[in-house]
């Protein structure tokens, strides 16, 4: 340690960038300022291992690195519960990605090669696995159970990563039932975006999830709705603390780029004010939604550009790249990832470990 503190600090994060990131974790012992670095986003995103996207086929699962170039990687998939795949869906938890099954979930860091299988509840079946956030200090995540010939109602149940026990929630009728998509996780809020019209192009709002009832509440206004029924409309978290939105118009195929001008207060939606950051409108610009099977695009900001994951009607996957108003590259994976329709999702790397059982001592250290 003596050695590296003659070291200039640039030069240890250089050496940092290129360390693994199963080695990192111990290292936020060292000092405040290594603790401090290793938390910080900028960080995470220039090392060496880092990646955007995860994409997931059939019967492998896939990195995709944007910078220098792309790169594609085949992940490990040795992981509990992913020795076969048959995913439903993958949604970024800001920190931690969930894979949903039609037999339960697994909950992975993919940087860290650390994942936990979470099994089912009994009393329920077509559970949809929406996203993890956490209450009170303890993660949990939450799951829709939409309703069935035996089950008239929606319902939404969570499930506590500490004790390992599923709670039912509140039921919802027909006249109480919104329609959430694009979640995201943000300081342990989950927050949807949400229409209660599937009809009403105007009517989507954001809302967020309490874990002790169940329930949705609105939060705040979007800037924009769906003017078209395939429109892509995504919810992703800016910076680390904000929203942006990400919308695309199926018939001019307009690009715009929301985002919230300050810091998100989970107990006060009123504040929240969006501004335009990008809008690419030039000819040519690719349709982000597929329309077979209506995926919609995953999407990462950097700086001024903006990185897109998504599929052609073909079922191949592209990486678009936009900057200066315009389509600057794009990247069909076919190479790498054979079988058509990945699900893909973007997901930073961090440094957060899989939330085992019985460790609410230490999933509380994690947050204060």
């Amino acid at each position: 340690m003596a050695h590296l503190e003659k070291l200039p600090w640039e030069l240890i994060e250089e050496i940092l960038s290129r360390v693994p990131p199963k080695s990192l974790v111990r290292f936020r012992t060292v000092s405040k300022q290594w603790n401090a670095l290793l938390e910080d986003k900028t960080f995470m995103n220039n090392h060496k291992m880092t990646f955007r996207f995860i994409l997931a086929t059939e019967s492998k699962i896939y990195s995709v690195s944007i910078d220098p170039v792309i790169v594609v990687r085949e992940l490990t998939l040795g992981t509990p519960g992913l020795e076969t795949l048959e995913l439903k869906n993958l949604v970024d938890c800001n920190e931690l990605l969930l894979c949903g099954k039609k037999n339960g979930a697994v909950v992975w860091n993919p940087w860290l090669g650390q994942s936990r299988w979470i099994e089912p509840s009994l009393k329920r079946s077509g559970m949809e696995f929406d996203g993890i956030g956490y209450e009170n200090k303890n993660y949990k995540m939450a799951v829709f159970c939409p309703g069935n010939e035996d089950q008239t109602d929606n319902f939404c149940t969570s499930y506590d990563f500490a004790s390992d026990v599923w709670i039912d929630l509140q039921s919802k009728s027909d006249e109480d039932s919104i329609y959430p998509e694009s979640v995201v996780s943000l300081n342990g809020t989950l927050y949807w975006v949400c229409s209660l019209d599937e009809t009403d192009p105007l009517s989507y709002d954001i809302s967020t999830f309490d874990f002790s009832t169940g329930l949705y509440s609105r939060f705040c206004d979007l800037p924009c709705g769906r003017n078209h029924g395939e429109d892509a409309l995504v919810l992703k978290v800016f910076r680390g603390d904000r929203f942006s939105l990400l919308k695309q118009c199926m018939v001019t195929k307009k690009i715009e780029i929301w985002v919230t001008e300050n810091k998100i207060n989970f107990e006060n939606g009123d504040d929240v004010v969006w501004m335009n950051f990008m809008t690419f409108s030039s000819p040519n610009l690719p349709e982000l939604v597929e329309t077979i099977r209506y995926s919609q695009p995953s999407y990462s900001i950097d700086g001024k550009r903006l990185v897109v994951c998504s599929c052609d009607s073909t079922g191949q996957a592209w990486i678009y790249v936009f900057g200066e108003d315009k389509l600057i590259s794009k990247t069909r994976i076919l190479d790498y990832v054979v079988d058509p329709w990945p699900l893909h999702c973007t997901f930073v790397p961090s440094l957060v470990p899989v939330p085992a059982r019985g460790e609410r001592e230490k999933l509380a250290e994690l947050q204060m």
